[in-house]
């Protein structure tokens, strides 16, 4: 039976070097402010309804005051996302 022919294998050349892109990490200095005013204004929002059995800060929205405290809090993750 006669032999294959041996094939020569190519050299290995690495692929070439990717050119690295600088990337802009800054956010707008008023995100972290107001991100950290709004999760304190919620919190502040819920302990303020407990601490005064319902009746502040807004006695006629009951126990709605904790899903505005909440509210807030949502909304400074919500502006979180803008941070880098």
């Amino acid at each position: 039976m006669p032999k294959s022919r041996i094939r020569k294998k190519a050299d290995y050349t690495p692929p070439a070097a990717k050119q690295a892109t600088s990337i802009k990490l800054s956010s707008s200095s008023w995100v972290a402010p107001v991100m950290l005013a709004l999760f304190l204004i919620g919190l502040v929002w819920i302990v303020v309804f407990y601490v005064t059995d319902g009746t502040l800060p807004i006695k006629s929205l009951a126990n709605w005051n904790i899903v505005v405290g909440f509210g807030f809090i949502a909304a400074g993750f919500g502006v979180s996302t803008q941070w880098k």
